[in-house]
């Protein structure tokens, strides 16, 4: 049976609430499922509680924003359970980064003519973290963007007239903190590190794995066959297990579906079992 190893729910910038998200995945024959929101682990007691009585395991976790000059470099962090621990006291830190970062933006588009507030953006998040996705729902109710592709791609992404950047952990103490608290750090999907030479990408792999690294996200919606076998063999050249997951956002991300992606993500359990034996209790 398939697993789910990169999800999102509203406790971060996913528009299913971890009960939601749990339901959909008993629905997709999923045997299993990680909650892998934004710097937090808020919605992971949610899920538990709904995990077990639906009947399918709920892998706790986190998805990790790092510090990186050539792109985005994010880490899935797998088996972090809720609670106090090394990485998780260092994620209410980064909750209050996320939060001052977000009132600059907001502040940044009314500058840009934008008008909106705090508020109307908290109440787009609901109860969870507020994230740039809820600011692009915020600005699309508005009329101002068609989209949230538009969104980031005009305003809001990395270098455009909205961005603000927020304190980061860098990879090395990421992966430490989560090794630390017990947990299975992952790179996640490695095509956003904007790494073009294989030889970059064999010096920043070795460099991570070095740190603790356990696994690269190969399985991955965006990934054609051929894509997914590499970065396998990649992963497997590196002593790395493959991981994968869908990356659901939910209607944040219009046609990625739970589970399966764009249609054709499938991620055996077995990589599930292979992360598991790194996994131990801090």
């Amino acid at each position: 049976m398939p697993v789910d190893l990169h999800t999102h729910s509203t406790a971060s910038d996913g528009s299913a609430s971890p009960n939601q998200l749990v339901q959909l995945a008993v629905e997709r024959g999923l045997k299993a499922m990680a909650l892998t929101d934004h710097d937090t682990t808020e919605g992971v007691e949610d899920a538990l509680g709904a995990a077990e009585i639906a009947g399918i395991e709920l892998i706790p976790g986190t998805e990790l924003s790092l510090e990186y000059d050539n792109g985005g470099m994010h880490l899935v962090v797998l088996f972090l359970s809720p609670g106090s621990g090394p990485l998780q006291d260092r994620l209410c830190e980064l909750q209050k980064g996320r939060e001052a970062r977000n009132e600059q933006i907001v502040a940044r588009l009314n500058a840009l003519g934008m008008e909106m507030t705090n508020e109307e953006v908290r109440d787009e998040a609901g109860a969870g973290s507020v994230g740039r996705p809820h600011i692009a729902a915020v600005m699309v109710a508005k009329g101002y963007v068609p989209d949230i592709r538009t969104a980031f791609d005009e305003w809001l992404g990395n270098d455009k007239p909205a961005y603000a950047g927020r304190p980061r952990l860098d990879p090395e103490e990421g992966i430490r903190l989560a090794r630390e608290s017990g947990a299975v750090p992952v790179l996640a999907h490695p095509h956003t590190l904007g790494i073009n030479r294989a030889a970059e990408m064999a010096e920043l792999l070795e460099r991570l794995v070095a740190a603790g690294l356990v696994g690269l996200e190969s399985i991955y919606s965006s990934y054609r066959r051929h894509e997914r076998e590499g970065y396998s063999h990649l992963a497997r050249r590196f002593g790395l297990v493959p991981s994968g997951g869908s990356d659901y956002h939910g209607t944040y991300k219009p046609g990625l579906e739970l589970g399966v992606g764009y249609g054709d993500l499938v991620v055996p359990n077995d990589v599930l079992e292979e992360l598991r034996d790194f996994a131990k209790s801090p």
